[in-house]
């Protein structure tokens, strides 16, 4: 039976405390936003020549001028420079106005007072890739006295020098962060000296320039701009689905080691496999909105999952949620999680890091950058790190080995090439298989079986290398055309030399049984190409940016290879380990590939400033070839499929969007039905509705409403012994409310909260039908927050605060057993003087005995009890 998901009365709570939330703010958001527009320009540190000040322009910094004259802009150029760019706000009557800066993250963000566009395209102005390291300028009317001027940076925060210009109005001198030798991480406060007298003074005639540059702490928990919903640089206010963004900085300040780990921040995912920190397992599998996810790096396929070893060149990580095939192709609709990489420096930086914590945690890191020849044309950038850990795990050790070098190359003003690449080298010795549900979640007889029992060999080992290498390049055809490309191949060999499995418990509940794997390989090889266009143009008043692209991808498998045999039993309360493995009987060895081709095409559309359209389409065609190379057989198969999305955005005020979309997910099924009948694709379909607010410029919140559903999925055919029918239907509907940013000088919050009401609605045994899908929480809640003391003699130390709470999971399909809910709590002490930074940070402070995820009855995998780390890094 289908449910309504708000049945409940703290459920309507919920919702009540969301709606109670924003429409208040609907209402008063003007009142602050015009509020605020009184601040100084002295509320973020900056850099001012003063004997450069002419009357005019020391005028424009004065809080005092009251004029109620509203002077009309009537023309916006972008004119190139060879820094960047000058953005001339054409005006004669520049002296009026007064000027704020707020800037945030790579957003160069000034409001303008007693000013209004009076545009011949209307009250709004945009351009995409004006210049190299800028990636738009945007300018709108945001409010009815006010112009809000915003200047991304590609690599950091724009460097902008301010002229008041009687010959133009008003000129913004842009350069971006890297060309202007800034230093995005963590730029220190400079004073611009000068040695001129007053006849050395520019005349009045002159253009005079005041030098705003924007020396603060930049680093923030809200990004306002992602790629993985349009493969755009788009704000996220402007998006009409969900996306979450975990910054540098929340890896940073909670000390991560893993993929895994971090993607606790992430609101109502969980991880579904044993990919966690404890574990030696590079695949991080995870849900979301109760179905699996999908991983891409850099907006690109990586051909495996996502890497959770290594941490070190992470730039930040971007989940939308739900389906996302229209852009990236086949795969589960539950989200796409896209790993934004570290890029090159046009200046130098050099930066180290070690760690040592509980476990024997040890590790040291590297973050090296800067140009490679005098007119910085050539940049390069290398992380490298090292990892050595045991875990609570009996035997359990595993070492990892990272280096990731990035070289960039400006070929010409217009055209850029980035090739990079990353290499890991992974061993591990007796990788935790998780316990029995009896004696962990559900009662034993015997007592609770230790969660330090390792229910493998002591000498199971794994030795595992992956890496991939690539390029992109970018061409600017034209002021509003562009050309991208992206390949990259990658690679993936593991071997095992003897894994011991569980595969049931006897009726004692004490005594295991085990199957044995041995010489084990999992060989393969995946190669990704992109390349698509995007454009700019207007039909009438409305304004298009155009994306159309090409995918070509092909995985093989090159070897997947092994011998299943007899493994002793284990008793779970006494174990004997070293007894011999019986003979590997039942060998296999197969291999394969699948090639796939995706078209896409997608239209952003503002019809007006504050109305605008995603529209957008993929056509995919993908052919599969398995080979069983002992037997000498070999099957293949084709599947095909259109996905569409469809999206809407409304602004009533600037600060405020409301946004509905419909989208669309395939995921090729292989194999027939006992009439021979092919499978179609599985298919996910998602409704969502919701809420984005920007309540500062520096904290912004979403609240989002959806429904997806998945069908064509692979059942038991009831009639014909040892085939499957697709008739299996799931779906997930929930409610989800996330929040980042800063609070207030120095206090940075992270967090939200998810209910999730996920069952089976159709299937041909009929009893499941009505269960809940497993490894997802109805309710789950995650926040973090730190806290910075910003003057006197304690500046630069800060604590940090995070709770998270996952509520019962059923641990199967079948819903035989249930992990409970758990409730753990993180701190942190850090202090940073100059480029020096020590940290502290306490995991599940108060050695909560909890259980991360189930595979199975027989592997439920514990979380990690309390741990200390310790860090320190100096930047140079």
């Amino acid at each position: 039976m289908r449910s309504n998901i708000l049945q409940q009365p703290w459920q309507f709570f919920i919702f009540n405390l969301g709606i109670g939330f924003f429409v208040p703010l609907l209402l008063t958001q003007g009142a602050l936003a015009e509020s605020k527009q009184s601040q100084l320009i002295t509320e973020i540190p900056t850099v001012i020549d003063s004997q450069t000040l002419s009357t005019d322009a020391k005028n424009l910094l004065s809080q005092n001028i009251e004029n109620d004259l509203v002077v009309k802009i009537t023309q916006i150029k972008v004119n190139t420079t060879n820094k960047g760019i000058d953005v001339i706000l054409e005006t004669t009557a520049s002296e009026k106005l007064q000027i704020a800066v707020n800037s945030q993250g790579n957003n160069f963000i000034v409001n303008i007072k007693n000013a209004q566009l009076f545009l011949p395209s209307g009250n709004k102005f945009s351009q995409q890739q004006p210049a190299q390291g800028i990636t738009a300028v945007t300018a709108t009317n945001f409010d009815a006295n006010t112009i809000r001027l915003t200047v991304t940076g590609e690599a950091g925060l724009p460097v902008v020098e301010l002229y008041d210009s009687p010959r133009e109005g008003l000129v913004f001198a842009v350069a971006s962060a890297a060309a202007s030798g800034q230093q995005p991480q963590t730029p220190q406060p400079q004073q611009k000296p000068t040695n001129q007298t007053q006849s050395e003074q520019p005349s009045a005639g002159n253009d005079e320039p005041i030098e705003l540059v924007v020396t603060g702490e930049q680093d923030g928990y809200r990004v306002p701009n992602a790629s993985a919903a349009t493969r755009t640089d788009t704000p996220l206010r402007d998006i009409p689905q969900s996306i979450q963004v975990i910054p540098q900085e929340v890896l940073r300040d909670q000390q991560v080691t893993s993929t895994a780990e971090a993607l606790k921040n992430i609101t109502g995912l969980t991880i579904s496999g044993a990919g966690g920190a404890n574990t030696g397992t590079t695949d991080v599998q995870f849900k979301t909105r109760g179905f699996d996810g999908n991983a891409i790096r850099n907006g690109l396929p990586t051909g495996f999952a996502a890497n959770s070893l290594e941490v070190s060149n992470i730039e930040r990580i971007e989940l939308l949620k739900g389906p996302a095939s229209v852009l990236f192709g086949q795969g589960s609709p539950g989200g796409t999680l896209n790993v934004i990489t570290k890029q090159p420096l046009r200046d130098p930086f050099y930066a180290i890091e070690a760690t040592v914590g509980s476990d024997d945690l040890y590790r040291g890191a590297v973050d090296l950058s800067g140009p490679l020849n005098n007119s910085k044309t050539v940049l390069y950038r290398l992380n490298t790190s090292y990892l050595d850990r045991d875990g609570t795990t009996d035997f359990f050790n595993k070492k990892v080995f990272f280096i990731a070098p990035v070289l960039r190359w400006d070929i010409s003003e217009k055209t850029n090439l980035t090739l990079e690449a990353d290499y890991t080298d992974l061993k591990t010795e007796a990788n935790p298989r998780g316990l029995p549900a009896v004696g962990t979640v559900l009662p034993n007889p015997n007592g609770e079986i230790p969660r330090n029992r390792y229910i493998g060999e002591p000498d199971n080992n794994e030795e595992g290398k992956t890496g991939r290498v690539g390029y992109r390049l970018e061409h600017k055809l034209s002021d509003n055309w562009s050309f991208r490309n992206a390949f990259n191949a990658g690679f993936s060999r593991y071997d095992f030399n003897k894994v011991a499995f569980p595969v049931g418990l006897e009726d004692d509940n004490r005594t295991l049984e085990r199957i044995g794997i041995t010489d084990q390989k999992e060989y393969s090889n995946s190669y990704n190409l992109t390349a698509d266009m995007i454009g700019k143009f207007s039909t009438g008043s409305v304004q298009h940016q155009l994306l159309f692209g090409v995918d070509l991808s092909r995985f093989d498998t090159i070897e997947s290879s092994g011998g299943y045999g007899t493994a002793p039993s284990l008793d779970l309360f006494n174990p004997v380990y070293g007894q011999p493995f019986g003979p590997a009987t039942d060998k296999y060895k197969t291999s394969g590939s699948t090639d796939t081709l995706g078209i896409y095409v997608q239209d952003q559309v503002n019809l007006t400033s504050n109305l605008k359209l995603l529209l957008g389409g993929r056509f995919d065609t993908s052919s599969s070839t398995s080979r069983d190379e002992l037997a000498n057989t070999e099957s293949s198969q084709s599947s095909d499929a259109f996905t569409p999305r469809l999206g809407i955005v409304y602004q009533p005020i600037e600060p405020i969007s409301l946004y509905a979309s419909y989208s669309r997910s395939f995921t090729p099924n292989s194999g027939t039905d006992f009439f021979g009948n092919l499978f179609q694709p599985e298919r996910g379909t998602q409704y969502e509705v919701g809420i984005k607010a920007d309540i500062s410029s520096k904290l912004s919140a979403t609240l989002a409403f959806y429904d997806l559903t998945k069908s064509n999925i692979l059942t038991d055919d009831p009639d014909n012994f040892n085939f499957q029918i697709q008739i299996g239907e799931q779906r997930s509907r929930g409610i989800e409310l996330s929040l980042s940013g800063e609070i207030l000088p120095g206090w940075k919050f992270y967090g939200g909260y998810a209910y999730t009401d996920a069952q089976i609605t159709d299937d041909t045994n009929l009893d499941l039908v009505g269960n809940r899908l497993n490894n997802t929480p109805e309710n789950a809640l995650n926040l973090w927050t730190t806290y910075e003391i910003q003057k006197g003699s304690l500046q630069g130390l800060g604590f940090g605060l995070g709770f998270f709470f996952v509520g019962d999971r059923q641990g199967d399909l079948a819903n035989t057993f249930k992990l409970p809910s758990y409730f753990t709590t993180d701190a942190a002490i850090f202090y940073k003087q100059g480029r020096l930074r020590t940290q502290l940070n306490f995991k599940n402070l108060f050695d909560v005995d909890y259980f991360d995820t189930a595979l199975n009855d027989l592997r439920v995998f514990p979380g990690e009890p309390f741990t200390v780390q310790g860090t320190i890094s100096w930047e140079f």
